[in-house]
């Protein structure tokens, strides 16, 4: 008997995937809900399971081919299974089996270009982790610190043309960093962008961390950083102005009555931005479970689709990667987004005395259309003026 693997229903306003890697060869034996195939779509990769076991059969669609939904990829010949290998070939063909990966380190060595042969898991079983792939790469950069010439890191990457010691790499543009450029012309062609500029003074924050940071991990095992500061600040600024959280839609306006904020976070395969819905009933310690937990799925590259559709505000934080000032641009449809930037100690005057505090640039970006440059500049003041002083949270003052 066999069985039709087709492309799934793919999420809602996606219109086709392209095929990104084929883990099984035509001929292998598969499991039941093994993964075939991994395609990639505008914001994340979808796994492809076998439905059955048995063995795979033709491939219908090839690498870096583009696919819309119930498009045939393969067919799995159902019941069949591989022959017994002899008693005295054991030894040898277990040497040349393929290691179980999960997807996240899948991807890694094929990023990285490394045969998993080669790595000694620490898992359960022997199976590899990413943290044995990173020490591995680790190992690798260190026995070749000398080399003169880095490989590539991406197996796309193919020798376009070389001309003396002038060497050129063509590297096809993934469909997720097509999507980023689409988006952000989109916002640049579609919208008044206009960005404001303050300051924040983050010692009374220092200080709170400080006092109850070690506190605050032991009971919710999260580590207390900034950003939780900075979503509860811009909820708050958020309800006393709602044009900041509104979007455009044609020529209405659509005014949302809930807080769902976008993180801008960094991953090997680009830009992405997961939502953080009703952010304005989380509490502190499920903020900062939440932002850990997107960081960690968008360098695994585990961000379902649902995680990354929707929101009505987002913040980035370029100081991360050491930005001291930028200008961010909107991520349509929403109408703004916060930038925060690098901590510096700089001397200030407070109170008319010169003193040494940490500062941080913020940069709100809004659309000129439906939010007045009064409207934005009383928005950042109100995030300035909560982070100089949390209280302000508490009292909602």
């Amino acid at each position: 008997m066999s069985t039709k693997v087709t492309v799934p229903a793919l999420p809602e306003s996606v219109a086709d995937a392209t095929i990104l890697s084929w883990h099984k060869k035509p001929g292998d034996p598969v499991s039941r809900d093994e993964n075939l195939v991994d395609l990639e779509t505008d914001k994340v990769v979808l796994e492809v399971p076998s439905p059955v076991d048995g063995i795979m059969g033709a491939i219908s669609a090839a690498e870096g081919e583009t696919v819309v939904a119930g498009d045939l990829l393969t067919i799995i010949q159902e019941g069949a299974v591989q022959a017994q290998a002899p008693a005295a070939d054991t030894a040898e063909s277990s040497a040349d089996e393929e290691p179980i990966l999960t997807p996240a380190v899948r991807r890694l060595v094929k990023e990285k270009g490394i045969d998993p042969k080669e790595i000694v898991g620490t898992g359960k079983d022997g199976r590899i982790l990413k943290t044995d792939v990173t020490a591995y790469i680790e190992s690798l950069e260190a026995s070749s610190s000398k080399s003169a010439a880095p490989m590539p890191q991406e197996s796309e990457i193919t020798q376009s043309g070389v001309e003396g010691d002038r060497p050129e790499q063509r590297v096809p543009m993934t469909r997720l960093r097509a999507r980023i450029a689409e988006r952000l012309l989109e916002a640049q062609q579609n919208a008044a962008i206009l960005t404001t500029f303050n300051e924040v003074d983050l010692q009374a924050i220092n200080e709170l961390r400080k006092n109850y940071k070690d506190k605050f991990e032991k009971d919710h095992e999260v580590k207390l950083g900034f950003m939780s500061f900075f979503i509860k600040a811009a909820v708050e600024a958020l309800k006393q102005f709602p044009a900041v959280n509104a979007s455009v839609d044609g020529k209405d306006i659509i005014y949302h009555g809930y807080y769902d904020i976008g993180i801008a976070v960094g991953s090997p395969r680009g830009l992405v931005v997961p939502i953080l819905r009703d952010a304005d009933q989380l509490g502190f310690a499920d903020t900062e479970k939440a932002v850990r937990d997107f960081g960690k799925k968008a360098n695994d590259g585990s961000l379902s689709y649902e995680e990354l559709t929707g929101g009505t505000f987002t913040i980035s934080n370029g100081g991360v990667f050491g930005s001291m000032l930028s200008t961010p641009i909107l991520n349509p449809p929403q109408s703004a987004i916060l930038g925060m930037h690098t901590i510096q100690q700089r001397p200030m005057v407070v109170n008319g005395e010169i003193v040494i505090r940490p500062m941080m640039y913020l940069a709100l970006s809004y659309d000129h259309r439906i939010i007045d440059g009064r409207e934005a500049v009383q928005f950042l003041v109100t995030i300035k003026n909560n982070r100089e002083d949390p209280t302000r949270l508490l009292l909602q003052v």
